[in-house]
């Protein structure tokens, strides 16, 4: 969500020092050689799950992909969404080994790579276009682009996992997963792709998200060119950021020529949504208190409080009766760990949940191309008849996690500096600014 381009190197660099995706060199096996075929679950229907289930067919091993939600309509898919810049060392090299990079490229451009950063009060302090190694793809046109490369009997929509338990089994671990009025199943092997809140990292560790003292407010303006040329030109056609008071009013553009906003507020009260008035309310009921709180977006510009109340209305209008899209945004501590667990591991937010900062999809998609790696590693030497797929994937499991949790608390790291930087204080666009400029001399001055 976060797009600054001074946080290209020091991105870039975690993802092409710590880990590099490999070949693999796979021969389907036959039904002799394989005397039974590994049991394969992945939990979660997002960007992180989905890339596995292209990469696992890719390779012809068996899986099913659970997911939460109902199956999504082609006009739910249609509707603007968030944009996800994919980065060439991570995202982009997960695409292209999913074989999808010629389809994914048409899918792109509804967002540039243009980044403006305003103060509080409108005046435009930085302008930067983007070099093109960070194309920008709607999350609902991701996740279209990956459910058309998985067989639709893969994926089970509607599938609430209500608990995941370890069982002992003659062969080694096996996992049950209960799915309430589905039923329960075992596995030979759970990968945990179920977000902030998962199940599946209930079995590994006792952690959980803690709080960050940030809440996201979302709204959505559709043909903001034609209905206001003014607040088009404003915000550019890329990303947008005007922050001050510790808090930002971000934009981004995306399908439809809409303007997706994003109120970043730096509350301490987790409860801001119910104590404020504002929880199930419509959006357009709370551009007052937004606006006229001086605690809150008070103090901005008139042409900010413009694009924010014409984004409350807007909303409401697309979304008659929905409530505003609020809610608090949680972390896990950097380079959390847990004991490994033959059968069980995570990918993403549910093993390194951090604010977005235009990393988080990057980095889950880069952990699903390495485990599906080990995954057709293991199998591959499973076929051979002289060891079990667990035996095999165990150690390659355990190399995948460390390497994970390496990754993860490096680019959290990163995310906690840029936070601090766009949110720590009252003047944060020059703050912001001034750092960007130094890290773009740097840059020439090598």
């Amino acid at each position: 969500m976060l797009r600054p381009t001074s946080w290209t190197t020091l991105s870039r660099s975690v993802f092409t020092s710590s880990a590099k995706p490999s070949r693999v060199c796979f021969r389907r096996q036959s039904s002799q050689a394989m005397s039974s075929q590994p049991r394969i679950a992945v939990i979660g229907g997002g960007p992180a799950g989905l890339t596995i289930g292209v990469l696992l067919h890719k390779h012809q091993i068996p899986f099913t992909v659970f997911e939460l939600r109902e199956k999504p309509s082609e006009g739910e898919l249609a509707k603007p969404s968030g944009m996800l810049d994919l980065h060439e060392e991570s995202g982009l090299a997960a695409i292209r080994e999913c074989g999808l990079y010629d389809r994914f490229v048409p899918l792109t451009g509804e967002c540039t790579e243009d980044f403006v950063v305003s103060d509080r009060q409108g005046k435009i302090l930085l302008a930067e276009s983007g070099d093109g190694d960070r194309p920008e793809i709607s999350r609902n046109n991701l996740t279209k682009l990956l459910l058309g490369n998985i067989p639709t009997d893969s994926v089970k929509w509607g599938h609430k996992l209500l608990s995941a338990d370890s069982l002992a089994a003659s062969t080694g671990s096996e996992m049950e997963l209960d799915f309430g009025s589905h039923g329960k199943h075992t596995f030979d092997l759970v990968i945990g792709a179920d977000g902030a809140w998962s199940k599946v990292r209930s079995l590994l560790t006792d952690v959980k998200p803690h709080y960050t003292g940030m809440q996201i407010i979302t709204i959505t303006i559709r043909e903001i060119t034609r209905k206001y040329p003014h607040l088009a030109s404003l915000i550019g056609s890329g990303s947008f950021s005007s922050l001050g008071n510790k808090h930002g009013v971000i934009s981004q553009r995306g399908p439809f020529d809409s303007s997706r906003i994003f109120l970043w507020l730096k509350i301490p009260d987790e409860d801001f949504p119910a104590i404020s008035g504002m929880a199930g309310k419509p959006a357009k009921n709370a551009k007052d208190k937004l606006l006229g709180d001086k605690a809150l977006l008070g103090t901005f510009g008139p042409v900010i409080k413009e694009l924010v109340a014409t984004g409350c209305d807007e909303e409401s209008l697309d979304n008659p009766g929905a409530a505003l899209d609020i809610r608090p945004l949680y972390t896990l501590p950097h380079g959390s760990s847990w004991e490994h667990k033959t059968g069980a591991t995570l990918v993403g937010d549910a093993a390194h949940l951090m604010l977005p900062n235009g990393e988080g999809v990057n980095a889950a998609m880069f952990d699903s191309l390495l485990l599906s790696q080990a995954i057709a590693k293991a199998y591959q030497a499973a076929g051979k008849g002289s060891v079990s797929f667990q035996t095999a994937l165990d150690p390659l499991l355990r190399e995948f996690e460390a390497a994970m949790v390496q990754r993860a608390e490096e680019v959290g790291g990163q995310t906690d500096g840029l936070i601090r930087m766009m949110f720590g204080s009252d003047d944060a666009a020059y703050d912001f600014v001034k750092f960007f400029q130094s890290m773009l001399q740097e840059q020439s001055e090598k």
